[in-house]
Protein backbone atom coordinates (compact mmCIF):
# COMPACT_ATOMS: atom_id res chain seq x y z
CA UNK A 1 0.00 0.00 0.00
CA UNK A 2 1.61 3.20 -1.18
CA UNK A 3 -0.94 5.63 0.28
CA UNK A 4 -1.70 5.84 3.98
CA UNK A 5 -5.43 5.48 4.62
CA UNK A 6 -5.34 7.98 7.48
CA UNK A 7 -3.91 10.66 5.18
CA UNK A 8 -6.45 9.84 2.47
CA UNK A 9 -9.37 10.15 4.92
CA UNK A 10 -7.94 13.33 6.38
CA UNK A 11 -7.42 14.90 2.96
CA UNK A 12 -11.07 14.16 2.14
CA UNK A 13 -12.04 15.70 5.52
CA UNK A 14 -13.55 12.54 6.99
CA UNK A 15 -11.70 12.78 10.31
CA UNK A 16 -13.05 14.82 13.22
CA UNK A 17 -11.41 13.18 16.26
CA UNK A 18 -8.80 10.47 16.65
CA UNK A 19 -7.60 8.70 19.79
CA UNK A 20 -3.94 8.77 18.70
CA UNK A 21 -3.20 10.22 15.28
CA UNK A 22 0.39 9.01 14.97
CA UNK A 23 -0.42 5.51 16.23
CA UNK A 24 -3.35 5.22 13.81
CA UNK A 25 -1.23 6.39 10.88
CA UNK A 26 1.43 3.86 11.87
CA UNK A 27 -1.16 1.06 12.12
CA UNK A 28 -2.39 1.79 8.60
CA UNK A 29 1.21 1.84 7.34
CA UNK A 30 2.16 -1.48 8.95
CA UNK A 31 -0.42 -3.61 7.19
CA UNK A 32 -4.12 -4.25 6.59
CA UNK A 33 -6.24 -2.80 9.40
CA UNK A 34 -9.60 -4.31 10.35
CA UNK A 35 -11.97 -1.41 11.15
CA UNK A 36 -15.68 -1.38 11.83
CA UNK A 37 -18.74 0.84 11.76
CA UNK A 38 -22.04 -0.15 13.36
CA UNK A 39 -25.49 0.36 11.81
CA UNK A 40 -28.68 -0.15 13.79
CA UNK A 41 -31.49 -1.32 11.45
CA UNK A 42 -34.16 1.07 12.77
CA UNK A 43 -35.76 1.72 9.33
CA UNK A 44 -36.35 -0.22 6.13
CA UNK A 45 -33.78 1.81 4.21
CA UNK A 46 -30.36 3.29 4.68
CA UNK A 47 -30.07 7.05 4.14
CA UNK A 48 -27.39 9.57 3.13
CA UNK A 49 -26.04 9.73 6.69
CA UNK A 50 -25.28 6.01 6.50
CA UNK A 51 -23.76 6.44 3.04
CA UNK A 52 -21.33 9.00 4.46
CA UNK A 53 -19.77 6.43 6.81
CA UNK A 54 -19.96 3.67 4.20
CA UNK A 55 -17.93 5.88 1.85
CA UNK A 56 -15.12 5.90 4.42
CA UNK A 57 -15.25 2.09 4.59
CA UNK A 58 -15.18 1.92 0.80
CA UNK A 59 -12.06 4.09 0.82
CA UNK A 60 -10.44 1.65 3.24
CA UNK A 61 -11.44 -1.37 1.14
CA UNK A 62 -9.93 0.22 -1.98
CA UNK A 63 -6.68 0.78 -0.09
CA UNK A 64 -6.40 -2.87 0.93
CA UNK A 65 -7.76 -2.70 4.47
CA UNK A 66 -10.61 -4.84 5.83
CA UNK A 67 -13.85 -3.01 6.67
CA UNK A 68 -16.34 -4.68 8.98
CA UNK A 69 -20.01 -3.70 8.88
CA UNK A 70 -21.77 -4.50 12.15
CA UNK A 71 -25.54 -4.72 11.82
CA UNK A 72 -27.16 -3.94 15.15
CA UNK A 73 -29.64 -6.78 15.38
CA UNK A 74 -29.00 -6.73 19.13
CA UNK A 75 -28.44 -3.03 19.84
CA UNK A 76 -31.50 -2.03 17.78
CA UNK A 77 -33.61 -3.81 20.41
CA UNK A 78 -32.26 -1.33 22.98
CA UNK A 79 -32.06 1.93 21.02
CA UNK A 80 -29.24 4.45 20.76
CA UNK A 81 -30.14 7.69 22.62
CA UNK A 82 -27.49 9.69 20.72
CA UNK A 83 -28.96 12.73 19.00
CA UNK A 84 -32.51 11.90 20.05
CA UNK A 85 -34.71 14.04 22.27
CA UNK A 86 -37.07 11.15 22.96
CA UNK A 87 -36.78 7.41 23.29
CA UNK A 88 -36.68 5.55 19.98
CA UNK A 89 -39.62 3.40 19.01
CA UNK A 90 -39.19 -0.18 20.17
CA UNK A 91 -39.00 -2.52 17.17
CA UNK A 92 -40.07 -6.14 17.01
CA UNK A 93 -37.57 -8.87 16.20
CA UNK A 94 -39.39 -9.42 12.88
CA UNK A 95 -39.10 -5.74 11.88
CA UNK A 96 -35.42 -5.67 12.78
CA UNK A 97 -34.71 -8.81 10.72
CA UNK A 98 -36.61 -7.38 7.76
CA UNK A 99 -34.67 -4.11 7.95
CA UNK A 100 -31.40 -6.01 8.16
CA UNK A 101 -32.13 -7.73 4.85
CA UNK A 102 -32.80 -4.35 3.23
CA UNK A 103 -29.51 -3.00 4.61
CA UNK A 104 -27.58 -6.00 3.33
CA UNK A 105 -28.89 -5.46 -0.19
CA UNK A 106 -27.55 -1.91 -0.46
CA UNK A 107 -24.35 -2.55 1.48
CA UNK A 108 -23.57 -5.57 -0.69
CA UNK A 109 -23.51 -3.30 -3.74
CA UNK A 110 -21.07 -0.91 -2.08
CA UNK A 111 -18.65 -3.27 -0.33
CA UNK A 112 -17.18 -6.62 -1.41
CA UNK A 113 -18.53 -9.11 1.12
CA UNK A 114 -18.70 -12.03 -1.33
CA UNK A 115 -15.06 -11.66 -2.33
CA UNK A 116 -13.92 -11.39 1.29
CA UNK A 117 -12.48 -7.88 1.06
CA UNK A 118 -15.04 -6.75 3.65
CA UNK A 119 -17.00 -8.54 6.37
CA UNK A 120 -20.60 -8.14 7.52
CA UNK A 121 -21.80 -9.44 10.91
CA UNK A 122 -24.83 -9.07 13.18
CA UNK A 123 -24.22 -8.25 16.86
CA UNK A 124 -27.30 -10.23 17.88
CA UNK A 125 -24.98 -13.22 17.44
CA UNK A 126 -23.29 -12.41 20.73
CA UNK A 127 -25.56 -9.89 22.48
CA UNK A 128 -28.79 -11.89 22.58
CA UNK A 129 -27.09 -14.85 24.26
CA UNK A 130 -25.67 -12.87 27.18
CA UNK A 131 -26.44 -13.93 30.74
CA UNK A 132 -27.44 -10.70 32.49
CA UNK A 133 -25.89 -11.37 35.90
CA UNK A 134 -22.69 -12.71 34.39
CA UNK A 135 -22.57 -9.70 32.05
CA UNK A 136 -22.93 -7.25 34.95
CA UNK A 137 -20.17 -8.94 36.95
CA UNK A 138 -17.78 -9.40 34.04
CA UNK A 139 -18.41 -6.21 32.02
CA UNK A 140 -20.63 -3.78 33.92
CA UNK A 141 -18.16 -3.40 36.77
CA UNK A 142 -15.74 -1.60 34.43
CA UNK A 143 -18.14 1.28 33.78
CA UNK A 144 -18.43 4.40 35.89
CA UNK A 145 -21.99 5.77 36.06
CA UNK A 146 -20.62 9.27 36.71
CA UNK A 147 -18.48 9.10 33.58
CA UNK A 148 -21.35 7.70 31.50
CA UNK A 149 -23.68 10.50 32.58
CA UNK A 150 -21.11 13.06 31.46
CA UNK A 151 -21.29 11.74 27.89
CA UNK A 152 -23.02 14.15 25.51
CA UNK A 153 -25.51 11.53 24.35
CA UNK A 154 -26.82 11.07 27.90
CA UNK A 155 -26.55 14.70 29.05
CA UNK A 156 -28.94 15.82 26.32
CA UNK A 157 -31.53 13.32 27.47
CA UNK A 158 -31.42 13.70 31.23
CA UNK A 159 -33.85 16.61 31.28
CA UNK A 160 -36.37 14.85 29.03
CA UNK A 161 -35.95 11.47 30.64
CA UNK A 162 -33.45 8.70 29.95
CA UNK A 163 -34.78 5.15 30.24
CA UNK A 164 -32.76 2.41 31.88
CA UNK A 165 -32.77 0.31 28.71
CA UNK A 166 -31.17 3.18 26.75
CA UNK A 167 -28.65 3.72 29.52
CA UNK A 168 -27.25 0.27 28.69
CA UNK A 169 -26.51 1.20 25.09
CA UNK A 170 -22.96 2.45 25.67
CA UNK A 171 -22.03 -0.74 27.49
CA UNK A 172 -23.38 -2.91 24.67
CA UNK A 173 -21.56 -0.92 21.99
CA UNK A 174 -18.36 -1.16 23.98
CA UNK A 175 -18.92 -4.90 24.26
CA UNK A 176 -19.25 -5.06 20.47
CA UNK A 177 -15.75 -3.64 20.04
CA UNK A 178 -14.32 -6.10 22.54
CA UNK A 179 -16.02 -9.05 20.78
CA UNK A 180 -14.96 -7.90 17.31
CA UNK A 181 -11.40 -7.55 18.49
CA UNK A 182 -11.47 -11.08 19.91
CA UNK A 183 -13.34 -12.74 17.01
CA UNK A 184 -12.03 -10.85 13.97
CA UNK A 185 -8.92 -8.98 15.06
CA UNK A 186 -10.68 -5.65 14.73
CA UNK A 187 -8.47 -2.82 16.02
CA UNK A 188 -10.39 0.29 15.02
CA UNK A 189 -13.91 1.66 15.40
CA UNK A 190 -15.21 4.46 13.20
CA UNK A 191 -18.40 6.45 13.72
CA UNK A 192 -20.07 9.83 13.82
CA UNK A 193 -18.70 12.38 16.24
CA UNK A 194 -21.74 11.88 18.50
CA UNK A 195 -20.39 8.35 19.10
CA UNK A 196 -17.08 9.49 20.59
CA UNK A 197 -18.01 8.56 24.16
CA UNK A 198 -19.18 5.10 23.11
CA UNK A 199 -16.03 4.51 21.06
CA UNK A 200 -13.75 5.52 23.93
CA UNK A 201 -15.70 3.21 26.25
CA UNK A 202 -15.13 0.33 23.81
CA UNK A 203 -11.42 1.06 23.60
CA UNK A 204 -11.16 1.01 27.40
CA UNK A 205 -13.13 -2.23 27.73
CA UNK A 206 -11.10 -3.97 25.03
CA UNK A 207 -7.87 -2.95 26.73
CA UNK A 208 -9.11 -4.25 30.09
CA UNK A 209 -10.57 -7.56 28.95
CA UNK A 210 -8.51 -8.45 25.86
CA UNK A 211 -5.27 -6.68 26.82
CA UNK A 212 -5.06 -5.26 23.29
CA UNK A 213 -4.44 -1.75 22.01
CA UNK A 214 -7.22 -0.50 19.74
CA UNK A 215 -8.10 2.87 18.24
CA UNK A 216 -11.02 5.11 17.40
CA UNK A 217 -11.84 7.69 14.73
CA UNK A 218 -14.90 9.87 14.39
CA UNK A 219 -16.34 11.61 11.36
CA UNK A 220 -17.70 15.14 11.42
CA UNK A 221 -21.46 15.36 11.65
CA UNK A 222 -22.83 15.90 8.16
CA UNK A 223 -23.84 19.57 8.18
CA UNK A 224 -24.42 22.01 5.32
CA UNK A 225 -22.91 25.47 4.86
CA UNK A 226 -25.75 26.97 6.92
CA UNK A 227 -24.98 24.74 9.91
CA UNK A 228 -28.04 22.53 9.39
CA UNK A 229 -27.99 18.74 9.42
CA UNK A 230 -27.73 17.35 5.92
CA UNK A 231 -29.63 14.44 4.45
CA UNK A 232 -33.11 15.91 4.78
CA UNK A 233 -35.60 17.13 2.20
CA UNK A 234 -39.08 18.60 2.53
CA UNK A 235 -40.36 15.04 2.22
CA UNK A 236 -38.05 13.56 4.86
CA UNK A 237 -34.73 11.73 4.83
CA UNK A 238 -32.69 11.19 1.68
CA UNK A 239 -33.22 7.44 1.48
CA UNK A 240 -31.09 5.05 -0.57
CA UNK A 241 -33.86 2.58 -1.40
CA UNK A 242 -35.80 3.45 -4.58
CA UNK A 243 -39.12 2.50 -2.93
CA UNK A 244 -38.47 5.34 -0.46
CA UNK A 245 -36.92 7.88 -2.84
CA UNK A 246 -36.87 7.55 -6.62
CA UNK A 247 -33.43 7.68 -8.27
CA UNK A 248 -34.34 10.92 -10.07
CA UNK A 249 -35.33 12.62 -6.80
CA UNK A 250 -32.14 11.31 -5.23
CA UNK A 251 -30.16 12.86 -8.10
CA UNK A 252 -32.02 16.14 -7.66
CA UNK A 253 -31.10 16.27 -3.97
CA UNK A 254 -27.42 16.51 -4.91
CA UNK A 255 -28.00 19.01 -7.74
CA UNK A 256 -29.68 21.32 -5.24
CA UNK A 257 -26.97 21.41 -2.56
CA UNK A 258 -25.57 24.79 -1.59
CA UNK A 259 -22.71 26.13 -3.73
CA UNK A 260 -20.44 26.29 -0.70
CA UNK A 261 -20.93 22.56 -0.01
CA UNK A 262 -20.05 21.20 -3.46
CA UNK A 263 -16.30 20.75 -3.02
CA UNK A 264 -16.63 19.12 0.41
CA UNK A 265 -19.38 16.75 -0.76
CA UNK A 266 -17.38 15.70 -3.80
CA UNK A 267 -14.63 14.64 -1.39
CA UNK A 268 -17.09 12.66 0.71
CA UNK A 269 -19.42 11.09 -1.83
CA UNK A 270 -17.26 10.42 -4.90
CA UNK A 271 -13.96 8.72 -5.67
CA UNK A 272 -12.84 11.48 -8.02
CA UNK A 273 -9.21 12.56 -7.40
CA UNK A 274 -8.77 15.27 -4.81
CA UNK A 275 -6.54 17.28 -7.17
CA UNK A 276 -9.57 17.65 -9.45
CA UNK A 277 -11.98 18.29 -6.57
CA UNK A 278 -9.85 21.11 -5.16
CA UNK A 279 -10.21 22.89 -8.50
CA UNK A 280 -13.96 23.24 -7.90
CA UNK A 281 -13.26 26.04 -5.41
CA UNK A 282 -12.43 28.37 -8.32
CA UNK A 283 -15.58 27.62 -10.34
CA UNK A 284 -18.46 30.07 -10.59
CA UNK A 285 -21.89 30.30 -12.20
CA UNK A 286 -22.62 27.69 -14.85
CA UNK A 287 -19.35 25.88 -14.17
CA UNK A 288 -20.25 25.50 -10.47
CA UNK A 289 -23.64 24.12 -11.54
CA UNK A 290 -21.84 21.68 -13.82
CA UNK A 291 -19.84 20.46 -10.82
CA UNK A 292 -23.13 19.92 -8.97
CA UNK A 293 -24.40 17.82 -11.87
CA UNK A 294 -21.25 15.71 -11.67
CA UNK A 295 -21.68 15.31 -7.91
CA UNK A 296 -25.28 14.21 -8.45
CA UNK A 297 -24.30 11.81 -11.22
CA UNK A 298 -21.45 10.20 -9.27
CA UNK A 299 -23.51 9.87 -6.06
CA UNK A 300 -26.37 8.30 -8.03
CA UNK A 301 -24.05 5.84 -9.77
CA UNK A 302 -22.86 4.61 -6.37
CA UNK A 303 -26.33 3.90 -5.00
CA UNK A 304 -28.54 3.22 -8.03
CA UNK A 305 -26.09 2.24 -10.75
CA UNK A 306 -24.84 3.87 -13.92
CA UNK A 307 -28.03 3.38 -15.94
CA UNK A 308 -30.27 5.13 -13.40
CA UNK A 309 -27.71 7.92 -13.02
CA UNK A 310 -27.59 8.42 -16.78
CA UNK A 311 -31.40 8.49 -16.99
CA UNK A 312 -31.67 11.00 -14.14
CA UNK A 313 -29.06 13.27 -15.71
CA UNK A 314 -30.78 13.04 -19.10
CA UNK A 315 -34.16 13.86 -17.54
CA UNK A 316 -32.75 16.94 -15.80
CA UNK A 317 -31.10 18.09 -19.02
CA UNK A 318 -34.32 17.55 -20.94
CA UNK A 319 -36.45 19.48 -18.45
CA UNK A 320 -34.22 22.44 -17.71
CA UNK A 321 -32.35 22.84 -20.96
CA UNK A 322 -29.17 20.91 -21.49
CA UNK A 323 -25.82 22.62 -21.22
CA UNK A 324 -22.50 21.20 -22.24
CA UNK A 325 -20.20 20.26 -19.35
CA UNK A 326 -16.64 21.28 -20.04
CA UNK A 327 -14.12 18.46 -20.27
CA UNK A 328 -11.91 20.42 -17.89
CA UNK A 329 -14.38 20.20 -14.98
CA UNK A 330 -13.70 17.06 -12.92
CA UNK A 331 -12.42 15.24 -16.03
CA UNK A 332 -12.32 11.79 -14.39
CA UNK A 333 -16.13 11.65 -14.24
CA UNK A 334 -17.86 9.58 -16.93
CA UNK A 335 -20.91 11.87 -17.03
CA UNK A 336 -22.36 12.69 -20.46
CA UNK A 337 -20.90 16.10 -21.23
CA UNK A 338 -22.72 16.97 -24.46
CA UNK A 339 -25.60 19.42 -24.33
CA UNK A 340 -29.08 17.98 -24.69
CA UNK A 341 -31.27 15.64 -22.74
CA UNK A 342 -33.99 13.05 -22.93
CA UNK A 343 -37.50 14.28 -22.22
CA UNK A 344 -38.66 10.66 -22.09
CA UNK A 345 -36.82 10.31 -18.78
CA UNK A 346 -38.86 13.06 -17.11
CA UNK A 347 -40.93 11.67 -14.19
CA UNK A 348 -44.31 10.92 -15.73
CA UNK A 349 -47.80 9.94 -14.61
CA UNK A 350 -50.46 8.71 -17.03
CA UNK A 351 -54.07 9.55 -16.16
CA UNK A 352 -57.40 9.07 -17.86
CA UNK A 353 -58.86 12.12 -19.62
CA UNK A 354 -62.10 11.40 -17.77
CA UNK A 355 -60.39 12.48 -14.53
CA UNK A 356 -60.28 16.05 -15.84
CA UNK A 357 -63.77 16.34 -17.34
CA UNK A 358 -65.06 18.30 -14.36
CA UNK A 359 -61.74 19.99 -13.66
CA UNK A 360 -59.17 18.54 -11.24
CA UNK A 361 -57.79 21.01 -8.69
CA UNK A 362 -54.10 21.66 -9.34
CA UNK A 363 -53.34 20.99 -5.67
CA UNK A 364 -54.98 17.55 -6.00
CA UNK A 365 -52.95 16.77 -9.11
CA UNK A 366 -49.68 17.76 -7.42
CA UNK A 367 -50.51 15.41 -4.55
CA UNK A 368 -51.51 12.65 -6.99
CA UNK A 369 -48.12 12.90 -8.72
CA UNK A 370 -46.22 12.95 -5.38
CA UNK A 371 -44.76 16.40 -6.05
CA UNK A 372 -45.89 17.45 -2.57
CA UNK A 373 -46.65 15.77 0.73
CA UNK A 374 -50.06 17.41 1.20
CA UNK A 375 -52.63 19.63 -0.52
CA UNK A 376 -51.80 22.46 1.86
CA UNK A 377 -48.16 22.30 0.75
CA UNK A 378 -49.32 22.50 -2.88
CA UNK A 379 -51.56 25.49 -2.20
CA UNK A 380 -48.71 27.24 -0.39
CA UNK A 381 -46.41 26.79 -3.42
CA UNK A 382 -49.14 28.04 -5.76
CA UNK A 383 -49.76 31.10 -3.59
CA UNK A 384 -46.01 31.85 -3.61
CA UNK A 385 -46.04 31.83 -7.41
CA UNK A 386 -43.70 28.85 -7.51
CA UNK A 387 -45.86 26.61 -9.73
CA UNK A 388 -45.99 26.69 -13.52
CA UNK A 389 -48.07 24.72 -16.02
CA UNK A 390 -46.34 24.43 -19.39
CA UNK A 391 -44.30 27.53 -18.43
CA UNK A 392 -47.37 29.56 -17.38
CA UNK A 393 -47.19 30.75 -13.78
CA UNK A 394 -50.28 29.83 -11.73
CA UNK A 395 -51.22 31.97 -8.73
CA UNK A 396 -54.80 30.81 -8.05
CA UNK A 397 -54.84 28.21 -5.26
CA UNK A 398 -58.15 26.90 -6.63
CA UNK A 399 -56.95 26.55 -10.21
CA UNK A 400 -58.45 23.49 -11.89
CA UNK A 401 -56.96 21.37 -14.67
CA UNK A 402 -59.26 20.65 -17.61
CA UNK A 403 -58.61 18.59 -20.77
CA UNK A 404 -57.88 21.87 -22.57
CA UNK A 405 -54.93 22.49 -20.23
CA UNK A 406 -52.99 19.74 -22.02
CA UNK A 407 -50.88 20.37 -25.12
CA UNK A 408 -50.84 17.33 -27.39
CA UNK A 409 -52.02 15.30 -24.42
CA UNK A 410 -49.18 16.45 -22.18
CA UNK A 411 -48.97 18.80 -19.20
CA UNK A 412 -45.66 19.75 -17.57
CA UNK A 413 -45.91 20.89 -13.93
CA UNK A 414 -42.98 22.73 -12.39
CA UNK A 415 -42.70 23.48 -8.69
CA UNK A 416 -39.86 25.81 -7.78
CA UNK A 417 -36.67 25.80 -9.84
CA UNK A 418 -35.86 22.11 -9.82
CA UNK A 419 -38.95 19.96 -9.28
CA UNK A 420 -41.13 18.98 -12.20
CA UNK A 421 -43.49 16.25 -13.37
CA UNK A 422 -45.15 15.38 -16.64
CA UNK A 423 -48.79 14.26 -16.82
CA UNK A 424 -49.99 12.57 -19.99
CA UNK A 425 -53.50 11.61 -20.97
CA UNK A 426 -53.99 7.89 -21.43
CA UNK A 427 -54.85 6.85 -24.92
CA UNK A 428 -58.32 5.36 -25.30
Amino acid sequence: MTQNAFDILKDRRFIQQCTDEEAVRAAFAEGPVTAYVGYDPTADSLHVGHLFTLMALMQLERLGHRPVVVLGGGTAMVGDPSGKSDMRQMLSREDIDSNIEKFKGVMGRLLDFDGGKSLIVDNSEWLLELNYIDFLRRVGRHFSVNRMLSAEAYKLRLERGLSFIEFNYQILQAYDFMELNKRHGCTMQLGGDDQWGNIVAGIDLTRRLNRNQVFGLTFPLLMNASGEKMGKTAGGAVWLEPHRLKPYDYYQYWVNVHDDDVQRLLGFFTFLPMDEIRGVADLEGADRNAAKSILAYEATVLVHGEEEARKAHAAAQGAFGGREISAGILPSSKIERKAGGDSQQIPTTELSADAFDEGMPLADLMLETAMVESKSAARRLIKQGAVRLNDERIGDQNHAIAPGSFVDGTLLIRAGKKKFHRVVLARK
